[in-house]
């Protein structure tokens, strides 16, 4: 799943960080790899969760709103044909 900027300042931040360059070596040892794409998969199945269950909730609802409309018989006669 893709992320991207939303507005004008994170566009800025996106093009000033995306040059800069890792030098030190010493940081990814600091952080289990393993551990890291564990807990990003746990987060990225968390969030297609939450969007699976944001669309059945958006049908269920339109579902409930449609079976609640009520139409009603208007007689509607045209203004031509009130005379007669």
């Amino acid at each position: 799943m893709a992320v991207g900027a939303k507005d004008r300042i994170d566009k800025e931040l996106v093009k000033k960080y995306s040059k800069l360059k890792m030098d030190n070596p010493e940081t990814t040892k600091l952080v289990d790899s393993q551990k890291m794409l564990a807990a990003m998969n746990d987060y990225a199945m968390m969030q297609r969760s939450m969007l699976d269950m944001n669309s059945k909730l958006k049908s269920i609802c339109s579902d409930v709103t449609s079976k609640s409309v009520v139409y009603l018989k208007l007689n509607f006669i045209p203004p031509k044909l009130r005379n007669k």
